[in-house]
């Protein structure tokens, strides 16, 4: 697994999101965007980590901050998510795996005794100038918007 580090520029992306938009990195300079990297659409873990998000979404734009995830799933699959989970900002359907890999979240994880490859669940902060501002790596799926916002007061 490649590891950006903080203070690092954050790798350029041109992806499609779950309804076929091109989403580009470059589309986020001048604003502060939460890049969230989730294993999979509609389980659990990812359910809640999206509704936190939504639900504190305001506060976040509040802030300054663009909200964009990221998983391998399909742009069917994304959009299936998005809808049945009212979701106010655009998941990318990264099948190819290229932003996945670039960011560095593609890697061997374990799951009751079983050893596998995925994606782990990570937030990336980037700044207005595409740096690396800060990376969240235990998100809190219930929490991950106070993560983000504490993050936010230590500048």
């Amino acid at each position: 697994m490649k590891h950006l580090k903080i203070g690092d520029q954050a790798p350029t992306f041109i992806a499609k999101d779950q309804d076929g938009h091109t989403i580009k990195s470059t589309d986020y300079l001048g604003k502060k965007l939460v890049l969230f990297f989730y294993p999979k659409a509609s389980t659990p873990g990812c359910t809640m980590e999206a509704k936190n998000l939504r639900d504190n979404y305001q506060d976040l734009q509040d802030k300054g901050y663009a909200v964009v995830g990221v998983s391998a799933d399909s742009e069917k699959r994304q959009k299936n998510f998005c809808v049945k989970n009212e979701l106010p900002f655009p998941l990318l359907a990264d099948e190819s795996k290229e932003v996945i890999l670039a960011y560095g979240v593609w890697g061997n994880k374990k799951f009751m005794g079983h050893e596998y490859d995925g994606i782990h669940r990570m937030t990336f902060i980037i700044d207005e100038k595409g740096v690396v501002e800060n990376i969240i790596e235990k998100v809190k799926t219930k929490d991950h918007t106070n993560q983000i916002l504490e993050v936010r007061t230590l500048d």
